[in-house]
């Protein structure tokens, strides 16, 4: 079985996808002319004007699902595990797949609001959605759904249990039983409040996580802020094969940065636009837009903090790929929150290990609760027409069981198959947004052009020439914003 996942991710994580994946990222950014820079005062302001109803939830709830989703066990353990495998060098290309991805991102999720639907009184959107409506292939639809239930209910919520498990170990040597336990309790609790109560719990609990780490991160660079510009060096010079201990893994760390890169952003993966077509907002840019920055807040500030703890106290290995060590100051610790916990503990003694086994806790347990909306979400998408409530309770089962099992099995066999979850949906998802992403450039254009005429900008599709955006040519839109 091990040998088989292997083989799977080896052949989802080879050189193409990484190759479409910059690629993808490149040609959005030109097309956008690159609104990831020139639209940043934009995503700020968009962030916190979000409507809420009865049927959606505010721009910045949205924006924390999605964050909930995008900052997790990638932040910490997936940082630390691209270090080990392709050196210094690997936090660069994580830096520029975040800044390409951030323009995919703007794409998947304002398609995801175009082709949103208001179903059993509440909002839905997402990859499954826009395939079908914008380009007209329901299978390609289906197909994605059953992918997409498949990773984010049974692959990839082990990943995550499994590095709480692990930090809570390393740090206060609680079995893993007793955390599995209390992870599914907790879960179970919140997953049966459906998408209010996720988007409530996320809204509270992902500022405050994500704050709290960076500034303990701050902590700890400004005490060895002498060593900062060499760890600048030691990562661009480790990116190019400029250097002359990491020159031989090049191909290394472009392969471990952009994969862990998008493991933790989810740009291109299309999981962030689940939350997105949730939103209460007057167009579709709008989300698009706010989802962008959400990258940035994901890779640039919480994974570049991880990345600096670990560079600049020196607590990582990385390994060839025969094996054989570049770099050992670890011994022989398995990369992952480990790495993490000895880099804040060597400079915070008695602190650092519980500290980042407590916000692994809260990034992983928010991740695998944003696992279970788009999972639901996709469950809806299938259950459309027969209405049945037996498809949702069975997914929260599969996904508590996975949950489960992910906490007390072994983490190598957790990653690959977390690793296979995400191939399968960034392969579907690029190829899908690569052939219908003309919509979401046109919504751009319009809400710019608005914005310099000094309006709210609102969205009229038939205008603009894109057909099936049934919710915004509605009654209850337009009674609502077309005034």
């Amino acid at each position: 079985m091990e040998q088989l996942v292997g083989w799977l991710n080896n052949v989802l994580w080879s050189s193409p996808i990484i190759y479409l994946s910059l690629g993808v990222g490149v040609l959005f950014s030109i097309m956008t002319r690159f609104m990831q820079v020139r639209l940043v005062k934009d995503m700020v302001k968009l962030l916190f004007k979000g409507e809420k109803s009865d049927a959606g939830i505010t721009s910045f709830q949205a924006m924390s699902v999605a964050l909930s989703g995008r900052v997790g066990t990638g932040n910490i353990a997936g940082t630390a595990t691209a270090i080990a495998f392709g050196g210094p060098g690997a936090v660069f290309w994580m830096w520029a797949i975040a800044f390409l991805g951030a323009s995919t991102a703007y794409v998947e999720s304002t398609l995801a609001q175009i082709y949103k639907v208001k179903q059993d009184g509440e909002y839905r959107g997402g990859p499954a959605y826009y395939f079908e409506k914008g380009i007209g292939k329901k299978w390609y639809g289906v197909l994605f759904a059953v992918s997409s239930i498949l990773a984010m209910a049974l692959l990839m919520p082990g990943v995550q249990a499994n590095s709480i498990a692990a930090g809570l170990e390393n740090a206060f040597g609680m079995n893993t039983m007793i955390t599995a336990i209390i992870i599914v309790i907790l879960l179970g609790f919140i997953i049966f409040g459906g998408i209010k109560r996720i988007a409530n719990t996320a809204q509270f609990v992902v500022p405050f996580m994500a704050v709290g780490y960076v500034l303990v991160s701050l902590i700890v660079i400004a005490l060895n802020v002498t060593e900062l510009p060499n760890i600048f060096v030691l990562i661009f010079k480790s990116a190019f094969g400029m250097d002359a201990a990491f020159g031989g893994i090049v191909g290394m760390a472009i392969s471990w940065g952009v994969k862990r890169g998008i493991y933790s952003n989810e740009a291109g993966q299309g999981s962030g636009a689940h939350a997105a077509g949730a939103a209460e907002v007057s167009h579709p840019a709008k989300q698009g837009i706010v989802q962008a920055f959400s990258v940035y807040i994901d890779t640039l500030i919480v994974c570049s903090a991880t990345a600096f703890m670990i560079l600049i106290t020196g607590m990582y290995n990385t390994v060839r790929p025969d094996s054989t060590f570049i770099v050992k100051r670890l011994g022989d610790m398995q990369p992952g929150p480990g790495y993490t916990q000895s880099a804040v503990e060597s400079v915070l003694p008695g602190f650092g290990a519980g500290f980042v086994a407590i916000a692994l806790f809260f990034f992983a347990f928010t991740t695998i609760m944003a696992y279970y909306y788009i999972a639901e979400t996709n469950i809806a998408y299938l259950t459309r027409k027969t209405k049945s409530k037996l498809p949702m309770l069975l997914v929260k089962i599969v996904l508590l069981g996975a949950t489960f099992y992910g906490s007390i099995r072994t983490a190598a066999v957790a990653w690959d198959m977390g690793d296979i979850g995400l191939g399968i949906m960034v392969w579907l998802n690029l190829i899908g947004i690569l052939i219908l992403f003309k919509p979401s450039m046109i919504a751009l254009k319009d809400y710019e052009k608005q914005k310099k005429e000094g309006k709210d900008p609102v969205f009229r599709p038939e205008q603009l020439g894109i057909k099936h955006a049934d919710f915004w040519e509605s009654e209850e839109y337009r009674k609502k914003y077309l005034k």
